[in-house]
C-alpha cells in the first residue's frame, strides 16, 4: 500500500518538473520560436491541473494528522498560478515574469522540503 507521504512527494515532484518547463518554453518563444507559445500555454494548463490535484493528497495528509504546511504551500502555489495564468493571458509581463520566478522557486523549495 502506498503511503500518503509518498503520494504527496509524487505530486510535488511532478509539479516541480512541470513548472520547470515553463521558463524553457517561454524563453524559446521570446528568442523567436513562436510555436513554443502553444507549448507554454499547454504547460500552464498542466502546471495548474497538477497543482489542483496536489491539493487533494496534501489535504488528506493534513486530515490524517500530518503536517498542514504542504497543503497551505500547495494552496499558495495554486493561487499564485491562477494569478500567473491571468497575467500571461493579459500580456502583463511586468507581473508574469517575476511571479513566474517566484513560483518556480517556491515549487523547488517545496520539493526539497517534502523529500527531507
Amino acid at each position: 500500500m502506498i503511503k500518503t507521504e509518498g503520494v504527496v512527494r509524487g505530486f510535488v515532484t511532478l509539479h516541480a518538473i512541470a513548472i520547470f518547463g515553463q521558463p524553457v518554453f517561454a524563453g524559446s518563444y521570446l528568442v523567436g520560436d513562436y510555436g513554443m507559445l502553444a507549448l507554454h500555454r499547454f504547460g500552464a494548463n498542466l502546471v495548474f491541473a497538477v497543482g489542483l490535484a496536489q491539493l487533494l493528497p496534501t489535504a488528506w495528509l493534513w486530515w490524517r494528522g500530518g503536517p498542514r504546511w504542504p497543503f497551505l504551500a500547495s494552496l499558495l502555489l495554486v493561487l499564485g498560478e491562477t494569478a500567473q495564468y491571468f497575467a500571461g493571458m493579459a500580456g502583463a509581463l511586468d507581473l508574469h515574469v517575476p511571479l513566474g520566478v517566484a513560483l518556480v522557486t517556491s515549487a523547488v523549495v517545496m520539493l526539497i522540503a517534502v523529500w527531507r
